[in-house]
């Protein structure tokens, strides 16, 4: 079949095999793999609408015993310059995220042994509590892992006592690229791809709506990617809706053991179209605008994206690998009208958010 065809099918919704995704990422000139992409997103998503959450990253500790090569925020148990926040503390982040309209309340931080169960679910009470208006979309994948080690508990159990205490959500995190070879290098000590996924299979059977992340850039090969792709495509056939969006971001290599060189933003726009692409079976896909910045971001909704992602007021893990770009409400609001669209605001489940007014030119 010709790249043309391919292209045609695909931006149809006709569904890619592996061979013709990497076909189709590695050959495809850029603007036609865009277009493809750009033609997708508009038959899933008519209409100008561009959406985006009103969101903070709280990182209630560095302390983590996973040590990802990749990773500038983690500091080693016993470190000097390791932190962990009181309850209280993170209370006031919540507090402040909240008066600007957040939300989605992302607490997140490294794999700490030295927390318990009992830590985060009295934490996520006192949030619903005194903040019921915010979702709770938290953790990881390896914090989850790491409780149920630490409590000698299964993942069902773990997850079903954060549902209980008010996490509503499991973000992606974790993920980076879903190929043993690849995590072998990047992050030994995690779970692997299978493992990844198990969690995320039980979170998603248990009613907890979750999203899928791919950090690419790193070490992999262009063909791995796809195969990332893969991996998030059959666990969504096999729970349709578990996955609530796409989110690939790029690896910001300055600051960490793991050097190399930045993504260009050629190939994050490559990323972005093979991804609305192969994943036919996912709603959203999320122009993450944190690494490459605003102006890539508002190319991006041309490239297949048809959400803006969040506010992420208090990020430190992306900054402290070398990542410079910020962005109040407004900001995010200008750059989807400057790109001829028309912003949303969105709970973390892509419901449209009438009872929070849009910003004003200085929010």
């Amino acid at each position: 079949m010709s790249l043309a065809s391919l292209l045609d099918r695909a931006a149809t919704g006709g569904r890619l095999t592996y061979d013709e995704g990497v076909r189709l990422y590695l050959e495809a000139p850029l603007n036609e793999l865009g277009a493809a992409a750009h033609y997708r997103r508009l038959q899933m998503h008519p209409g100008n609408d561009v959406t985006y959450v009103i969101d903070t990253t709280i990182n209630y500790t560095n302390i983590c015993n996973v040590h990802c090569t990749f990773c500038a925020f983690f500091r080693h148990e016993g470190s000097k310059e390791g932190y962990t926040m009181s309850h209280d503390e993170v209370l006031e982040h919540v507090r402040f995220a909240a008066e600007q309209g957040a939300t989605q309340i992302m607490i997140q931080g490294g794999v700490n042994p030295e927390l318990r169960l009992e830590w985060f679910t009295q934490l996520f009470r006192e949030v619903a509590a005194q903040f019921p208006k915010v979702d709770i979309h938290s953790l990881s994948v390896s914090e989850i892992l790491g409780l149920a080690k630490v409590e000698g508990k299964s993942v069902e159990e773990i997850l079903i006592a954060l549902k209980e205490s008010g996490m509503k959500s499991l973000p992606g995190a974790g993920a980076e690229i879903l190929v043993d070879r690849v995590r072998k290098r990047i992050s030994a000590r995690k779970v692997g791809p299978e493992g990844w996924v198990d969690v995320m299979r039980k979170a998603q059977r248990l009613g907890m709506p979750t999203t899928a992340t791919m950090m690419f850039g790193s070490v992999e090969t262009k063909e791995e990617r796809i195969e990332h792709l893969d991996v998030i495509r059959r666990l969504q056939d096999e729970n349709p809706g578990g996955f609530t969006a796409f989110i690939p971001w790029y690896y910001v290599p300055y600051n960490t053991y793991l050097r190399g060189e930045e993504a260009s933003g050629y190939e994050y726009l490559r990323v972005l179209a093979i991804s609305r692409l192969y994943l036919d079976n996912l709603a959203h896909l999320q122009a993450s605008w944190l690494t490459p910045g605003l102006k890539m971001g508002q190319i991006a909704l041309f490239y297949g994206c048809d959400d803006m992602g969040g506010t992420i007021l208090e990020e430190q893990v992306v900054k402290l690998a070398g990542a410079t770009n910020q962005a109040k409400r407004a900001d995010l609001e200008r750059a989807i009208r400057d790109a001829g669209f028309n912003p949303v605001i969105r709970d973390t489940y892509w419901n449209v958010r009438g009872d929070v007014a849009l910003a004003t030119a200085t929010a």
